[in-house]
């Protein structure tokens, strides 16, 4: 999870200087600099795409199916060089046969376009000859 701060003058004075995450029991999280609060948005790099994504869009369907079927080959464990902060701490499972995010790359996708085509028939119909 990585935290946005909003461009503003007070967040530009932040560039290089260490600040504060504070976590409130209710799980809100607060970013300050000399307590002052600093305006964030929060960026997921695991997020997924969710089905009714794929059933929505009917021209987008097939581009974020083959997405899904890399997300698929990805290894969905955060980081755990730095605690979550939300409870106990969690250790990392036996190691999987999945890649971590970064190490994706152009195998992975043409592994996925073959899978897709592969099921050219499911997809489209039988070919009239």
């Amino acid at each position: 999870m990585l935290y946005l701060i909003e461009d503003s003058e007070f967040s530009r004075r932040a560039i290089g200087k260490y600040i504060d995450v504070w976590h409130y029991p209710d799980g809100h999280k607060e970013l300050r600099l000399n307590a002052i609060s600093l305006p964030y948005s929060t960026y997921d790099k695991l997020s997924e795409i969710d089905q009714g994504a794929i059933v929505d869009n009917k021209r987008l369907g097939r581009a974020l199916e083959m997405a899904q079927l890399v997300q698929a080959e990805r290894d969905n464990n955060r980081s755990q060089s730095v605690p979550s902060g939300d409870g106990p701490s969690r250790r990392r499972k036996a190691p999987t046969t999945k890649k971590s995010q970064s190490s994706l790359d152009e195998d992975d996708m043409f592994n996925a376009l073959v899978k897709l085509q592969s099921r050219s028939e499911e997809i489209f119909g039988k070919k009239q000859i």
